[in-house]
């Protein structure tokens, strides 16, 4: 009886062991996508904004702040998702259906990636940005307000990403297994193609 439960134990801190070696890979893959993606951005970003225009800049701005606000609408709504509808659909041979299911079931690797990885890119690269603006700003009016204009301009940043995340968060939660589909219609477009 004893070595029954050694046995039983022993294959429990396997099974362990072999989730935590996981954990540690996934956690050094994601490190190291993350140091590529953002050295990526960050390198494209500080070559090319300093040849546009202050209205330009703004415009990559706003759509640097709205793939944030997006990618942390997808990472929480995988976070929120039933599985169960997905399983009647993918029973129906819908392949959207199944890339769904495995989304949910890595949910935390997808929301690690789509909130933290993303998230945190797209939050770096808006600051870079919004140095930029605050640079061509000076350089049009050079008033003396460097101070009050840099600080204005990083609280608007600040509250359009918060803000934006805020409302996304509320619209994923209660649309999560629509943005899923959606999203999993997108990665299968993409497989596909």
């Amino acid at each position: 009886m004893e070595s029954d439960s050694s046995s039983k134990l022993s294959k429990k801190e396997k099974e362990q062991k072999k989730r935590n070696k996981k954990e540690a890979l996934w956690t050094a893959k994601i490190t190291f996508y993350t140091i590529i993606i953002s050295g990526t951005a960050s390198l494209l970003s500080e070559s090319t904004l300093p040849k546009v225009n202050a209205s330009m800049a703004f415009i990559i701005l706003v759509s640097i702040i709205f793939l944030g606000v997006i990618f942390d609408v997808i990472g929480t709504a995988v976070t929120a998702a039933d599985e169960v509808p997905f399983h009647a659909m993918a029973s129906k041979k819908i392949k959207e259906a199944s890339i769904a299911v495995k989304m949910i079931r890595n949910a935390s690797k997808v929301s690690n990636f789509c909130n933290d990885v993303v998230g945190d890119v797209c939050g770096i690269i808006s600051g870079s940005v919004g140095v930029v603006i605050v640079a061509k700003v000076m350089m049009m009016y050079p008033a003396g307000y460097e101070v009050l204009i840099a600080a204005l301009i990083s609280a608007m940043i600040a509250g359009a990403t918060v803000g934006g995340k805020a409302m996304g968060k509320k619209f994923a939660i209660t649309n999560s297994n629509k943005i899923l589909y959606t999203v999993a219609k997108v990665v299968h477009f993409i497989k596909r193609g």
